[in-house]
């Protein structure tokens, strides 16, 4: 059960009769505008379901970077979907919307980046920095400044969830949703997480960085409130995270894509798959969702791409069946979508992006404040 009640009001009911009124005059089926809102929808904050809250952030980053301005290019590229589902045919009319980007986290992102990659270097060439006090201090400000960001999106989390609607985060890196993830933990007794990833994401404070990329649902593991962690596809782990998940297993369960391949090879339809994935589940799913966990072919840009992955409908027929089973999805997070340099005038370039965008999308769509 959630620990905050909240009661609508006459006020949130003339709210409902302004955002009917612009679902009505809006013209679904005409050409995309750039007004400011994510797939250039009509709802402003007040009138929406589902707010977004981007993240630009990518200081950990290890392999690939760009992952910074993923939230500004899914947001360029939004404009060219095409709202109709066959499922969820009148969703778009419940409303999204995506607050501004912030100048600031971005400025701060692109110094500590530059602090990080001498850190992440050092290591390379040596055991520890504990003897180096120029090292040691960029560690220290970066783990500083994470856990301050962590803060900052925890608070504004709990605003949306106070104003009876659903947060969402948009990264960047991996790391970006523990802070949303916390005020879930806040606001729930009981919930798992649905995690979509090329990787499990379990390392304990990963070359150095308290608050890792690669160390996400560790850190999340400490949020007693989340029952049930199922890791779907990983395919590239080191023997710390599987020993964890060893000895979690009652908490943590791992459907790697190896394992999810060779039941298809046996003939195991998806629907079966499906199934047997979300009977673990607990009535209240969040949904993690690294671009990385499809299939490269769709995100070749992220920033630690694996072969093998799910495909795009596996992935959402899956969620599409969270849905229907009465589970309620209270929150999503999309992350480490890339997008290619804008200075390479090709399609390529933007299909990064594009699939970002129906991603997020999608995930919108299964979402439910009932």
């Amino acid at each position: 059960m959630p620990k905050l009640c909240f009661l609508f009001t006459i006020e949130d009911m003339k709210k409902g009769n302004q955002s009917k009124n612009k679902s009505t005059s809006f013209d679904i089926n005409g050409i995309g505008q750039p007004n400011g809102n994510i797939f250039g929808l009509p709802f402003s904050y007040e009138e929406s379901e589902v707010i977004i809250l981007p993240v630009p952030w990518e200081v950990t980053a290890s392999f690939g970077s760009g992952t910074a301005n993923g939230p500004e290019a899914i947001m360029e590229a939004s404009i060219q979907l095409d709202f109709y589902d066959a499922d969820f045919p009148e969703k778009w009319k419940k409303g999204i919307f995506m607050k501004p980007v912030s100048l600031e986290i971005k400025k701060l992102n692109s110094k500590l980046k530059k602090q990080a990659d001498v850190c992440i270097n050092y290591l390379e060439k040596n055991d520890n920095f504990s003897d180096n006090s120029k090292i040691k201090k960029n560690f220290e400000e970066i783990n500083q400044k994470s856990e301050e960001l962590n803060k900052k999106i925890e608070k504004e989390s709990l605003k949306i969830i106070k104003d009876k609607k659903i947060a969402a985060v948009l990264g960047g890196d991996h790391s970006a949703p523990l802070g949303l993830l916390s005020a879930l933990s806040k606001t729930y007794d009981s919930f798992g997480i649905l995690h979509i990833d090329a990787h499990l994401d379990l390392r304990k404070a990963y070359e150095g960085f308290a608050y890792s990329h690669a160390s996400v649902m560790r850190n999340a593991s400490l949020f007693p409130e989340i029952k049930k962690f199922i890791h779907l596809g990983v395919r590239d782990f080191c023997e710390e995270e599987i020993n964890f998940t060893k000895k979690n297993s009652t908490r943590h369960l791992v459907f790697s894509d190896r394992y999810l391949k060779e039941e298809k090879f046996k003939g195991v339809d998806w629907h079966k798959i499906s199934w047997k994935i979300i009977k673990n589940l607990p009535s209240n799913v969040y949904v993690s969702f690294d671009i990385d966990g499809l299939d490269p072919k769709l995100c070749p840009h992220t920033g630690t791409p694996v072969p093998g992955g799910l495909e795009f409908e596996e992935a959402f027929y899956l969620i599409k069946q969270i849905k229907k089973s009465g589970r309620k999805i209270i929150g999503f997070d999309l992350s480490e979508v890339a997008p290619a340099s804008k200075n390479k005038k090709t399609w390529q370039a933007d299909w990064n992006a594009n699939v970002g965008m129906r991603t997020l999308y999608r995930l919108f769509l299964a979402t439910s404040l009932k």
